[in-house]
């Protein structure tokens, strides 16, 4: 590999980065007769890695940003590998197998580090977030099961806000069953009944132990709650595209306006019929309105955000 071609550098090759064992490979030494846990392994592996200051970040970001320093890029990759795995974490119920959501946010992460402008108004790690994130869901969708979970409008809406929906109706009272879920997912019932069959598993515990000996859990390896707040959070990336939508919103008319704010944009949007009757056109009318202002807003951002495309947004 050519040193200028600005690729991802030789130090983050596979033989470098720590590998996510395979099932089948076994332990070595006294603990082999111990049941092997690739999980287990890969996290005492990226433990060895130290986290990075601020200043040591951004030291290293521009060093690979001016010069395409390998080095530096290696660690800025390696030093955030644990926030990877918070985040495939978060994803377990969607998709059991952590390991590969694991390798899959790795990937995102490489990518982050390989387009991060260290001066934009954005830490790496919130910037990598969404690299992580859209990886990860890209290879939920594309691998779940026979059938895609992103084959329809429905079912995508089902896929990323069933669990969510549930939580907000049982915290007002309601005992949140299908009819009742689909009625406020604008689905069927059949569909949420299928979707919660599929979301069924049990999750990993982040307090299950990780030594042998039981004294350190997975979530030992991973940053303090206050530390991971830090590194995770992407606000200020958040802060900057709602500026950029809230400029875009002002070019709109009054019916586009009013559904990308109360569907597009709201954190508990209005069904189509009840955007309809408000605006007092038609079902089909309203969704042929939505679509054209997404389209819109993505050329837009698209323009603001160079990345846009490849990050996958999903703005409901």
């Amino acid at each position: 590999m050519k040193e200028q071609d600005g690729s991802i550098p030789g130090p983050l090759a596979a033989k470098d980065i720590p590998l996510i064992p395979e099932e089948g490979q076994t332990s070595e030494g006294p603990e082999a007769l111990e049941v092997f846990d690739p999980l287990k392994k890969y996290l005492a592996e990226i433990r060895k890695f130290p986290l990075l200051s601020r200043e040591e970040e951004n030291e290293l970001a521009k060093r690979w940003w001016h010069e395409k320093d390998r080095r530096a890029a290696y660690r800025l990759v390696v030093a955030n590998l644990r926030l990877v795995v918070k985040i495939a974490f978060d994803y377990q119920r969607a998709y059991s197998n952590l390991l590969d959501l694991i390798q899959e946010g790795n990937l995102g992460l490489m990518q982050a580090v390989k387009k991060f402008d260290p001066y934009r108004e954005v830490k790496l790690s919130s910037y990598s977030s969404w690299w992580i994130r859209a990886y990860i869901l890209k290879f939920i969708i594309q691998n779940w099961s026979l059938v895609k979970v992103g084959t329809t409008q429905a079912q995508r809406k089902l896929f990323f806000r069933l669990k969510k929906e549930k939580g907000r109706l049982e915290a007002l009272g309601f005992d949140p069953g299908p009819k009742l879920l689909a009625g406020a997912l604008d689905v069927s019932p059949e569909a949420v009944t299928e979707m919660e069959q599929r979301l069924e598993g049990g999750d990993l515990s982040l307090n299950q132990p990780l030594e042998g000996d039981g004294r350190q859990s997975y979530l030992d390896v991973l940053p303090d709650s206050e530390a991971l707040e830090e590194k995770v959070t992407d606000n200020e990336f958040r802060e900057m595209l709602n500026r950029k939508i809230s400029e875009f919103s002002q070019g709109l008319n009054g019916k586009e306006a009013f559904l990308l704010q109360k569907r597009l944009l709201a954190e508990n949007p209005l069904t189509l019929q009840e955007a309809g009757g408000v605006l007092s056109i038609s079902r089909e009318r309203a969704r042929q309105i939505e679509k054209s202002v997404m389209q819109k807003l993505k050329a837009y951002l698209k323009e603001q955000f160079p990345d846009f495309d490849d990050l996958q947004f999903t703005l409901k």
